[in-house]
């Protein structure tokens, strides 16, 4: 982990593109196909947010976590979430020491770079709550003191949409700290082809060898390339065309609870990232609107007649996207 007190100089320019591009091409190893969804994900991760991953069991999110580590030379920690989970169990308690004859803080799971919140709807929202703090502080309260994370530090979050028994929806206001939802669909028949073949050639046991994927950053190099995913240019056209997407949510028919300011912000740190993944130092409007679907789909909420007839949130900001002229490039 890097010390906060201590952050190195930005990492910018071609060297900050190729960096990222070395940790696709490792991850793309272990995680077979779905490149929309890993490229989403590092977008999160240069933007410095946390990422909620939408998709039924057995599509590879823990596999694509954990390759993402590796990659990145980060410390891992996986939590699977449960009804009968505690706040503590996440987030850490005091414990009495009889040696010392005082209580001593046993750190929670959450004191990592990468933590993977596995099936997080399965707990109450007690539970769920006490991400809040380290999503949006970067910090843990335990028994009245304050424990500030090293940086870099990333929530990825998992959520089955199928089952809804036992499950409890995340609220709004926990939604709104993630900065973009990611869905993950089946593989492509090709894809799940070598998938199958990868893990079936003289193995019993289901699962990925991770040790093809190659160490290529360090936590340091993280912050440093964040801090240079901050600098790429952005016209103020381009962050009054974010302004003005967010805001027809708030307006647009069929949407009962538009986007918060968090999502004008989501728009344009994703954009940046989204520019570095693209091998350039601008944002182009190009951006704004190749991100809005990941970065507003879980900030809206539709009204019920529009969910009668089967539309989603894609569909209505697909729609909104065409309608919300952008400027001239």
């Amino acid at each position: 982990m890097t010390d906060p007190q201590t952050l190195p100089a930005p990492i910018t320019g071609d060297v900050l593109a190729t960096r990222i591009a070395a940790v696709r091409d490792e991850v793309s190893k272990a995680f077979i196909g779905q490149a929309d969804v890993l490229d989403q994900i590092l977008v999160a991760l240069l933007a410095g947010g946390h990422v909620l991953v939408e998709g039924v069991p057995g599509l590879g999110k823990t596999l694509l976590v954990r390759a993402l580590a590796q990659a990145l030379g980060c410390d891992f920690a996986r939590v699977q979430f449960t009804p009968d989970l505690m706040p503590s169990d996440v987030s850490g308690h005091a414990v009495y020491d009889p040696k010392t004859e005082g209580f001593v803080v046993r750190r929670g799971p959450v004191f990592t770079n990468l933590l993977l919140a596995d099936e997080i709807n399965r707990a109450p929202a007690k539970t769920q709550s006490a991400l809040l703090e380290v999503m949006q502080e970067q910090q843990v309260t335990i028994e009245g003191s304050s424990f500030p994370l090293p940086p870099p530090f990333m929530a990825l979050a998992t959520q089955n949409p199928v089952e809804q028994e036992g499950t409890y929806p995340l609220p709004e206001a926990q939604l709104d700290r993630f900065l973009l939802k990611v869905l993950i669909d089946y593989p492509t028949q090709a894809d799940e082809a070598r998938m199958v073949a990868a893990v079936s050639s003289g193995r019993t046991a289901a699962g990925f060898d991770l040790s093809q994927v190659t160490q290529v950053l360090s936590a340091g190099d993280i912050v440093a390339m964040q801090l240079g995913t901050a600098q790429v240019t952005l016209d103020d056209a381009v962050v009054q065309y974010a302004v003005r997407i967010a805001a027809a949510t708030r307006k647009w028919p069929g949407i009962a609870l538009g986007a918060g300011p968090r999502g004008s912000l989501a728009l344009v740190r994703a954009a940046r990232a989204q520019a570095v993944l693209a091998g350039r130092d601008f944002v182009t409007p190009d951006d704004i609107r190749d991100i809005a679907r990941p970065a507003l789909r879980h900030r809206i909420a539709l009204a019920p007649e529009l969910q009668i007839e089967g539309q989603d949130a894609d569909q209505v900001l697909h729609a909104l996207l065409a309608k919300v002229e952008a400027p001239r490039q």
